[in-house]
């Protein structure tokens, strides 16, 4: 048998797929719709000073994070501006309401059928969200004058449209994932983070004059990509032996069989530090429209004690805020999902057991004993993550250099690009296992 290069994981898998026509098909598709949304995404809005809006990217660091999700739709006003995050938060809000809603929950239980009416009930919600969000994001346009028109109907034509940007986001996302490689609503916020990579690019080079602060901030940068990807992928294994009575050909059989449960330890994923940021942000962006220009007053304070790039020592209550609520929203969504999963019911109703724990009450207070512990792990991986934009922007000043304020890197961001990637190359590999035969490629 001829060995092959040695290649990267993801490299060596796109060069496979493309070898074979239905997963070329697959990925064509996939970059087909990822061309379609870049287009959406530069598609303005009527009414919109384009000036203004720039002037109000430059003096406003909050949006310009913001914007960084979006791909620079929000930077533009388009359509898109908004993303599939109401989507995102629909299904959120499904998630936490499945346990506490008795129909809802009944419905999950129902298999594929239960979970496609979920599914229906939460793009239902994600109407409404997306209504709130972009007449938000209008109100604070107008307030600073980018939008001059405040009458009722081209009011309502901007909103219609910016949910109409959502829904057809959510639904390119949808086709990605019948149709295409991976998970389409990670795929399309992946492009829309990818997409402004580019600026960060030219943000580095403005920034060259501070070598120091540049390769530390780099460096930084660096290793955190690295804890992410150990972190995302780290699980605790858990035996479970099986032992089960088939009857076969008139006679009864004893089977037995081991196997484990693989726990992750980040198992609440992103989900944590979208919560915390929309809590530490949301009294900054209310108090934001009580603003008067030249008129400082209590609403300044809110703004400045709220923004992620106040100064020192204010700038510390912002981060250290962020870093508990990543804290405690992680060990709130691992509870939430691990008493959905109900993992002690479907060992004990599959004939499944962990060698030395005792079935029921005893197997349940084992597992979450475990999983108490290894949160703690994840929790404060996700709250350094979630402060290492403060880190690598004060660490060059521990150095003698002066403090790097052009780069705006979102660490919410990275988590979501690597684990985007991450998760598409396994479902690459997969698809490629499943046509394997005898180590070559049909």
């Amino acid at each position: 048998m001829q060995q092959r290069p040695s290649r990267p994981r993801l490299l060596q898998a796109m060069i496979d797929a493309f070898s074979l026509p239905d997963l070329r098909r697959r990925l064509i598709i996939t970059f087909g719709i990822l061309v379609i949304f870049r287009f959406i995404a530069h598609v303005p809005l009527p009414g919109v000073d384009p000036e203004a809006l720039r002037e109000l990217f430059r003096q406003n660091a909050l949006l310009g994070m913001l914007d960084l999700f979006s791909g620079g739709a929000m930077r533009q006003f388009s359509v898109a501006s908004m993303g599939v995050y109401p989507y995102i938060t629909a299904s959120i809000i499904m998630v936490l309401m499945v346990p506490i809603i008795p129909r809802l929950q009944a419905l999950s239980q129902e298999g594929e059928a239960g979970r496609n009416k979920i599914n229906i009930i939460t793009h239902w919600l994600t109407v409404p969200l997306a209504g709130l969000s972009g007449y938000g994001q209008l109100v604070l346009l107008q307030r600073a004058g980018v939008v001059s028109s405040t009458e009722p109907l081209p009011t309502a034509a901007i909103v219609i449209s910016l949910i109409a940007g959502t829904i057809l986001l959510v639904w390119l996302g949808e086709l990605i994932t019948e149709y295409g490689i991976g998970n389409g609503i990670s795929i399309i916020i992946f492009g829309g983070i990818v997409a402004g990579y580019p600026q960060l690019i030219q943000e580095a080079y403005l920034a060259r004059s501070n070598i120091v602060g540049l390769v530390l901030y780099t460096v930084i940068t660096l290793g955190t990509i690295i804890l992410i990807v150990i972190f995302t992928e780290a699980h605790r294994r858990i035996p479970v032996q099986y032992a089960r009575s088939v009857f076969r050909g008139g006679r009864m059989y004893r089977q037995a069989g081991s196997t484990y449960i693989p726990l992750r330890v980040n198992s609440a994923g992103m989900i944590p530090l979208i919560f915390s940021m929309s809590v530490v942000l949301f009294p900054g962006i209310i108090a934001s429209y009580f603003q008067h220009p030249g008129q400082p007053g209590f609403a300044d304070t809110i703004v400045r004690w709220f923004s992620p790039n106040a100064d020192l020592p204010v700038g510390l209550f912002y981060w250290g805020l962020y870093f508990i609520l990543s804290v405690a929203f992680t060990f709130f969504y691992t509870i939430v999902t691990y008493q959905q999963q109900d993992l002690p019911g479907i060992l004990q109703r599959q004939g499944g057991f962990i060698p030395g724990i005792r079935p029921g009450k005893n197997t349940a207070t084992y597992l979450s004993g475990v999983i108490n512990r290894i949160t703690w792990a994840g929790a404060l991986f996700l709250a350094f993550v979630a402060v290492m934009p403060f880190i690598a922007r004060i660490a060059p000043k521990v150095f003698g250099a002066s403090e790097i304020t052009q780069i705006q890197l979102s660490s919410l961001g990275m988590l979501i690009v690597v684990g985007v990637v991450l998760d598409t190359m396994k479902q690459l590999e997969a698809q490629l296992v499943m046509r394997r035969y005898e180590g070559f490629i049909r």
